[in-house]
């Protein structure tokens, strides 16, 4: 799935990142604990989650992740779009909750990343 589709599917507002709208996404995960994204995450993920904070960023960074969407309407800070833009991210906002958003990507084929137990 390209981020384009997610965007699409969420109905986003793209805040940064319009030029990686042809990136594929392999998997979704949908997290406010970084620890768990850290455990669980694969490379061209779409990283859902209701933190708004710069570690989101940092943490997406270390897994290769190419775009976050932040869920409940909220808006990260100028500062955290800086830092995804610095980094070549997508960051998009949608108005789902984050069962719904991940629900809405599952039903439509993205899966959710295997667990390492």
């Amino acid at each position: 799935m390209k981020i384009s589709d997610i965007a699409r599917l969420l109905d986003t507002d793209v805040m940064c990142g319009e030029e990686y709208m042809d990136v594929e996404i392999r998997t979704a995960c949908g997290s406010d604990l970084m620890s768990d994204v850290l455990a669980f995450v694969k490379d061209h993920a779409v990283l859902l989650t209701g933190l708004t904070n710069p570690h989101v960023v940092r943490t997406a960074e270390m897994l290769d992740v190419a775009c976050i969407v932040f869920v409940r309407g909220k808006r990260p800070s100028s500062d955290i779009i800086d830092m995804a833009i610095d980094r070549g991210m997508c960051i998009m906002s949608t108005r789902h909750t984050l069962y719904v958003a991940c629900g809405i990507l599952y039903q439509n084929g993205l899966p959710g990343g295997t667990a390492k137990l």
